[in-house]
């Protein structure tokens, strides 16, 4: 039996079992009765990103809910994290549009963090914890990079949050796995964001550290904070996570966990997912 967070996608433009396809506008914010106007604080419209002729993400339209835990889900090349550097600005549209609040993405830059992936950073960098933490203040500060008062103060309060007080002083290599995704949340909240994408954040993390991870992602949830974290794994999304999005380079479906990943729903493009 296949593990519960494997995807097995069917071929494009495969029969449900009911012999037809279900649309992602199915499972929409529309469908769930929010306003696109006051509760969306992301907007994607026609998003298409290619690679020379290949498309990575292809016309996908959808709302991320302001101060939700959204998740992107789908298959190994499903354009996840694709779509998420899109979001940061850091991929050229080759369609359509991508706004946060009122402002497009280049004028909310500010109000955006990103959690890499944790293959992505050198562990061995000799950097302690409160170093990392600082870096999130470095675009606030210009040039010379020379720290105020109200900037040490916003580096000791994220650090205070992310009970890394005691730890400031450690290089990042001494932490568990669970310690060093949390100075990097430190470092998005000194940074002043309040729209949160994070990477793959519970890959290569032991059972108490995404327990850990998890309770935090909750906890902002409470303080309307949005998080878009991308995925592979199904369960977690359904214990975590309020919102998702399922990609497989289009966009599948949108909307609430309970229903984008409903048994039902889901088997019509996962058959091998089961409800984990």
């Amino acid at each position: 039996m296949s593990p519960p967070s494997e995807f097995r996608p069917l071929p494009p433009g495969a029969p449900t079992s009911r012999g037809q396809s279900l649309s992602a506008s199915r499972l929409s914010p529309l469908a769930s009765g929010l306003s696109l106007h006051q509760h969306d604080i992301i907007r994607l419209q026609d998003v298409t990103v290619a690679y020379g002729r290949r498309l990575a993400v292809d016309s996908v339209t959808a709302q991320i809910h302001c101060g939700s835990l959204t998740a992107i889900l789908g298959p190994n090349g499903a354009g996840k994290s694709t779509l998420l550097r899109a979001i940061l600005g850091w991929m050229p549209l080759t369609r359509g549009e991508i706004r946060i609040g009122d402002s497009h993405p280049q004028h909310a830059l500010p109000r955006l963090a990103y959690l890499p992936q944790r293959v992505d950073v050198d562990w061995d960098f000799p950097i302690t914890v409160r170093g990392v933490v600082e870096q999130g203040r470095y675009p606030a500060l210009g040039a010379f990079r020379r720290f105020r008062p109200a900037d040490h103060a916003l580096v000791d309060r994220a650090l205070a949050e992310m009970k890394l007080t005691d730890l400031q002083d450690r290089q990042i290599r001494a932490l568990s796995g669970g310690q060093q995704q949390r100075v990097f949340l430190a470092r998005a909240l000194a940074q002043g964001a309040d729209i949160f994408l994070l990477d793959e954040p519970f890959a290569g993390l032991d059972a108490p550290s995404a327990a850990e991870l998890a309770a935090v992602l909750k906890s902002w949830e409470q303080l309307h904070r949005t998080v878009v974290a991308v995925l592979h794994d199904l369960p977690l999304a359904r214990r975590v996570f309020s919102h998702a999005l399922l990609l497989d380079t289009r966009l599948l479906a949108a909307g609430p966990v309970a229903e984008v990943l409903a048994p039902a729903s889901l088997a019509q493009f996962y058959p091998a997912a089961n409800n984990g």
